[in-house]
């Protein structure tokens, strides 16, 4: 049974969680203007079968407090550790995507003691060492005056998903499905766009990606023109001893393109770490 709560952030901001299963904790943290439920049912219900899932609305999406103020992505790795608090979770595994794999870095940068393993997924250390996207395709993310909330939806995950899975009849059923479970759930007003895109492009952890001592995955998909996979080769080589996995022919949302091989790969290696 799943199990919702609010954490409360030093800043008295509440963010919204839910922990799923049961296990060695793990918590997920979601990508650029995204809340939680956008890791997709077949992802969360397949990891939840091998870890005590804490599943994050980051603040400015979901259910999540929304405040429109100044924003860095280590305010987002604080209040993952203000969740983790208030869940009574000393140390967990992290496993971050797109913008919640940088939130993930300086997680682990910043709370080191409180990371058993990390997995960071389609994502990049920052634009100034990283491989940077097509900006055309950076734009489709970003709300636009007059289309509809689905339009705009439509609009994002074309940029967001690889080509093989748009131009398939289940890739378009997985994101009907996804625009109406979202249809649901509080929209993440524009400011927030602005926000977390102002803290993206502030980030950059080239120069301390040494420092991460947890054992770490980097999964990436080949076909990802939003965060081209050449950054987790970055990723791999700057960061000590860690494990690169590269899904051929999948996009940048790859728990959605290969939930199974998005709950096995990494699971298999966070359940290997014996610290």
């Amino acid at each position: 049974m799943a199990s919702c709560d609010y954490a409360k952030t030093k800043d008295g901001i509440k963010i919204r969680y839910e922990i799923r299963g049961q296990g060695d904790p793990l918590a997920l943290i979601m990508g650029f203007s995204a809340n939680g439920r956008l890791w997709g049912e077949p992802f969360l219900s397949g990891i939840e079968k091998r870890f005590q899932t804490v599943v994050i609305d980051n603040r400015g999406t979901g259910e999540s407090d929304k405040p429109d103020q100044p924003l860095t992505l280590l305010d987002i790795a604080d209040d993952v550790a203000a969740v983790l608090d208030h869940a009574k979770i000393a140390r967990a595994h992290i496993y971050g995507i797109s913008m919640g794999g940088m939130v993930a870095q300086e997680f682990a940068l910043n709370h080191p003691a409180r990371v058993r393993g990390l997995v960071l997924g389609c994502t990049t250390c920052g634009m100034k060492h990283g491989t940077p996207p097509n900006p055309d395709e950076v734009a489709k993310l970003m709300p636009r005056p007059g289309l509809s909330a689905e339009e705009q939806a439509r609009l994002a995950f074309s940029a967001a998903c690889g080509r093989a899975f748009l131009n398939s009849k289940h890739g378009q059923e997985v994101i009907s499905q996804a625009i109406k479970e979202q249809s649901q759930y509080p929209i993440t007003p524009q400011h927030t766009y602005i926000r977390q895109m102002e803290a993206v492009q502030g980030f950059d952890t080239f120069d301390k990606l040494g420092q991460i001592k947890a054992s770490t995955m980097v999964i990436h998909g080949y076909d990802d023109t939003l965060v081209p996979y050449t950054n987790a080769e970055i990723l791999h080589k700057a960061i000590p001893g860690s494990k690169l996995h590269i899904l051929k022919g999948i996009g940048h949302i790859f728990p959605w393109e290969a939930p199974e091989e998005s709950v096995r790969i990494p699971g298999d290696f966070l359940a290997s770490i014996t610290n």
